[in-house]
């Protein structure tokens, strides 16, 4: 869309005259004054507080006309989507500037050579015709939830006491915090008391992951544990995406839309792709998030530069080695297949992995099986189903039927799930037992193989689990991850946080 400049305010094409001059917004200025007695829409504002959205998805909405009369109240500002200086982009909705994710081309709309940040595509087109719409009048007030704000009547461990108690004290003080806790500890259950004393204080809280799947584990949860307040889960394609809400869960590109948005932020697995490889998912936390906001960062594999910013006295932190059941982390059992991959392209099931499975078929034990990518993950799908009557199911990354499928898995109609990393962390299936097929590829790290392994034994009633590598040769990942699990298990028993530990033996 084009406009008129009159400096401070913007006009658009549609309500500008035939004789002044055309122009797109290319720069950012000082706010209009406000009008404080324009009778402002509770709803706009409410749709526009805190976040950053492109003029095309506001008026999807609402009328122009209805924007325009707020812009020259002083309620509404724009900026431009794409800023460019000498000659050179910037995306200030996703902060990228990486010259090779803009293209340019003939636009028919603003008559012009146009912009757009390929990077964040997905989430709508910031074009350099396409401004980006803010809020800037008076904040919408967050309603106080009715008491009891927690409904969740269950028992921290010690040690999810301790890590409790200290996310309090970060939200109190608005400091920063890591808790390092193992898979399986209950930073879930954590977050409670947390987040209850943050909705006290009107305090807007979001949860931000790198994985829908893990937002889709968590709604349902948090919804649970705070029914008296709104609960909203953010991901590509969910109906939440314009509501608000007091508790926000979503996936860290979602957080592009936001803008000073949160008194709480609160990264789950912080070290997790793409948002540990990402810069501009990381810049997207920092920008959605207050300038006081507390800010916690929530992990089992934090990377080593969060660990030495931790042992540096930089970033606060409570670790916990052992799960809310008390019970070891199940220590995964390398085993040696030989060249699986040559076994599959030959349509045999290598023979190690089909005796695993065949074991826990028939005991009727759930199986989560990784594999390193795609096309091999297919083709042992399709062995598999041959071989046997169980029902199997297999999800990746770009598959749009992953969310029923791992509901599927969730709700035991499945037998076997084969899976690439996509769900190495962040869900949970009760009495699952974990094969990775072709361990010894570059994709499972270190972090990735202790992710996985802490899939299994996540449930009170089946605290055990099996954890098998099957590798074609050593690497140093599975021997560092084997390390990990073996050294937070000794550490739990050293602390007395473990059952066996207790019991003396």
């Amino acid at each position: 869309m084009r406009f008129v400049d009159q400096s401070p305010y913007w006009i658009p094409q549609d309500f500008a005259h035939e004789n002044h001059r055309l122009t797109r917004i290319s720069e950012t200025r000082e706010l209009p004054p406000l009008n404080i007695d324009f009778p402002f829409s509770e709803s706009l504002r409410s749709l526009l507080s805190g976040r950053q959205l492109l003029l095309d998805e506001v008026t999807t909405l609402y009328p122009l006309d209805v924007i325009h009369q707020h812009h020259l109240a002083g309620f509404i500002t724009y900026e431009p989507s794409i800023l460019s200086s000498n000659s050179k982009p910037r995306c200030l909705r996703c902060h990228q500037q990486d010259p090779t994710l803009f293209f340019s081309h003939p636009c028919a709309r603003c008559k012009e050579e146009c912009t757009y940040c390929r990077k964040c595509i997905n989430m709508g087109k910031a074009s350099s015709c396409t401004p980006i719409v803010l809020w800037c009048g008076p904040e919408a007030p967050l309603s106080l939830p009715t008491e009891p704000i927690l409904s969740w009547e269950g028992t921290l461990s010690k040690p999810q006491h301790e890590a409790s108690m200290n996310l309090v004290a970060a939200i109190k003080n608005k400091t920063s915090l890591l808790i390092w806790a193992v898979c399986g500890a209950g930073k879930t259950e954590m977050l409670f008391s947390g987040i209850e004393y943050a909705l006290s204080k009107r305090l807007r809280v979001c949860i931000a992951t790198p994985r829908t799947d893990v937002v889709l584990e968590l709604v349902p949860r948090l919804k649970q544990a705070f029914s008296s307040s709104t609960v909203a889960g953010l991901y590509g394609g969910s109906e939440d995406r314009f509501g608000s809400a007091m508790i926000t869960i979503s996936t860290t590109h979602q957080l592009y839309r936001y803008r000073h948005a949160f008194d709480v932020m609160i990264v789950d697995e912080v070290d997790a792709f793409p948002y540990s490889m990402d810069e501009s998912l990381q810049k997207a936390v920092e920008h959605s998030r207050k300038k006081d906001a507390t800010l916690i960062y929530l992990s089992a594999t934090p990377n080593k530069s969060i660990q030495a910013a931790a042992k540096r006295g930089e970033l606060p932190m409570v670790a916990i080695s052992a799960r809310y059941h008390a019970h070891p982390l199940p220590e995964p059992v390398p085993k040696w297949i030989g060249n699986w991959k040559k076994s599959i392209d030959r349509k045999r099931i290598p023979i190690p992995l089909q005796k695993w499975i065949i074991h826990r078929l028939t005991n009727q034990i759930p199986i989560l099986v990784f594999v390193p990518n795609i096309p091999y993950m297919e083709r042992l799908e399709k062995l598999l189903s041959t071989s046997t009557t169980a029902k199997i199911a297999a999800v990746h990354a770009e598959d749009p039927g992953r969310k029923e499928r791992v509901q599927q898995m969730r709700d035991n109609q499945l037998a076997l799930l084969l899976t690439t990393t996509i769900l190495e962390r962040g869900v949970t299936f009760k009495g699952v037992e974990v094969a990775v097929l072709g361990a010894e590829e570059e994709i499972f790290t270190e972090s990735a193989l202790v992710q996985i392994a802490g899939r299994a034994g996540r449930n009170k009633d089946f605290p055990k689990g099996n954890v098998t590598f099957f590798h074609h040769g050593y690497t140093k990942a599975i021997l560092e991850a084997q390390a990990h699990i073996r050294q937070m298990n000794l550490d739990a028993k050293k602390k007395g946080w473990l059952l066996t530990a207790k019991k003396g033996t």
